[in-house]
């Protein structure tokens, strides 16, 4: 079995973020998940955050590892051995983006396979945008991300 690298921002991580890690672990002999050093979106949670919650969340996955990814998603992969990039695919809206990056990733290492796993139907609504969005304004997190990452958001958001 490979060896498989699940990239993301994970800010913060949710409730389908976890869905998709352990489906991968069920799949691959062991998931690397990437978080990059420079993200082009402004985090809420420092990268020394997202990396200790995502390490927090998938604690019981053996299975599983958690580093941080300085450049290029396939130049991680490649350092990690890992012959398949996972990505998780919400909606129709997911497919446009993840589709272009995948055909890219595929141009600049065409030996590292890009697989996409549906969202569970659960999850298919549940952005890390969204969910900032209903913390800041009180509401229930229930759901929509791990019990930990509730409480640091809401540690954040100073509520």
């Amino acid at each position: 079995m490979a060896k498989a690298l699940c990239p993301g921002s994970f800010d913060p991580p949710t409730c389908g973020h976890l869905d998709i890690i352990e489906r991968a672990a069920q799949i691959f002999e062991h998931v690397v998940v990437g978080i990059p050093t420079n993200a082009h979106k402004k985090p809420l949670f420092t990268l020394d955050e997202r990396l200790a919650m995502v390490r927090a969340i998938t604690a019981h996955l053996p299975n599983v590892s958690v580093v941080p990814i300085p450049g290029l998603t396939v130049e991680a992969a490649r350092q990690h051995g890992c012959r398949v990039i996972v990505r998780g695919m919400r909606a129709i809206q997911d497919f446009e983006y993840e589709f272009q990056m995948g055909l890219m990733n595929k141009r600049m290492a065409p030996d590292v396979e890009t697989v996409f796993l549906l969202s569970d139907v659960r999850y298919s609504f549940v952005s890390s945008t969204l969910v900032k969005e209903v913390a800041a304004y009180g509401g229930s997190l229930d759901g929509l991300v791990p019990p930990l990452v509730a409480e640091q958001l809401l540690r954040k958001l100073g509520r």
